[in-house]
């Protein structure tokens, strides 16, 4: 069996506040955007990872669902209780650099952890959390 990632979702509660870090902090590139039945969803990926998509869509991304689930799932993410994502770096002290300095707030400064990597850590606009990981050698 050939299994491999094709796209994962982060909740994003503004687009535009979302592509200004994915895009521009981040360097990853727009490949769709799209608006339906009041809803917007935008795919943005690396560019060393073309099958690899990341939908940025509404926290609660199902035009059928309540306003009481809808405001549920807002304020969890607004408390930043949404699963993130973790991405690898080759040098996770630069990528913490070009993100804290392009205004992304900073949960954890670079650390080696005694699990094999250096790794930091990121709220996006959103509130997500998002790792970045660099493995150590040996």
């Amino acid at each position: 069996m050939d299994i491999t990632l094709s796209q994962c979702f982060i909740a994003v509660d503004d687009h535009d506040k979302a592509l200004a870090f994915y895009r521009d902090a981040l360097g990853l590139e727009v490949r769709n955007d799209v608006a339906f039945e009041g809803m917007r969803w935008v795919t943005v990926g690396s560019p060393s990872q073309p099958d690899v998509a990341i939908v940025l869509e509404p926290p609660l991304a199902n035009p059928e669902a309540s306003d009481a689930d809808k405001k549920t799932m807002a304020e969890l993410l607004a408390k930043g209780l949404l699963r993130g994502v973790i991405f690898g770096t080759a040098d996770c002290d630069a990528t913490f650099e070009r993100v804290r300095a392009a205004g992304g707030e900073v949960l954890q400064e670079p650390i080696d952890q005694p699990y094999g990597v250096r790794d930091c850590a990121f709220r996006d606009p959103a509130g997500n959390m998002l790792r970045f990981t660099q493995p150590r050698a040996n």
